[in-house]
């Protein structure tokens, strides 16, 4: 008897394919269903085979200077392939080392140029274009900071 997906399956799945680094909890919230039970359920579509991978997608777009724009452009499934395992292979060929990506401020929006300001906190990193916007972001944050420090070094 072949499985069926219900709608529990179909509203995971749904919410994996707009981000799959989506916590089981996120997806809980979003769809209506338990945290325990989008776990389960996402564990059995990967035991019956229905979920082979979870793999990223890159967005090259953000990339400074593309020097790829004439060179490797993704090909589609006239080849033959699935598009989305040309896609990793073009992917895997376009990513090198020095490959710069361009960063926005997590505060002010604005790109970021020149000297990168880090604030690392629990298992997080914001990127900042100054020591001004980092600590505004500390300030307007400062409550969800501490609840997520809390939170990680009691898990610890």
């Amino acid at each position: 008897m072949p499985f069926q997906l219900d709608d529990y399956d179909v509203a995971i799945l749904k919410a994996l394919m707009k981000d799959g680094r989506k916590s089981f909890r996120q997806i809980s919230r979003e769809t209506g269903i338990t945290t325990p039970t989008v776990r389960a359920r996402f564990e059995r579509l990967i035991n019956v085979g229905f979920i082979k991978s979870v793999s990223p997608v890159f967005d090259f777009g953000v990339v400074e200077e593309n020097i790829f724009e004439n060179k490797g452009q993704i090909r589609n499934e006239k080849q033959g392939k699935p598009q989305h395992m040309q896609q990793l292979r073009d992917a895997n060929s376009r990513i090198k080392k020095g490959m710069k990506i361009k960063l926005d401020c997590e505060f002010c929006k604005g790109p970021i140029a020149g000297y990168l300001h880090v604030f690392k906190f629990a298992n997080y990193e914001r990127f900042f274009c100054c020591t001004g916007c980092m600590s505004g972001y500390k300030q307007k944050y400062a409550g969800r900071i501490e609840s997520i420090v809390r939170k990680f070094e009691g898990k610890e």
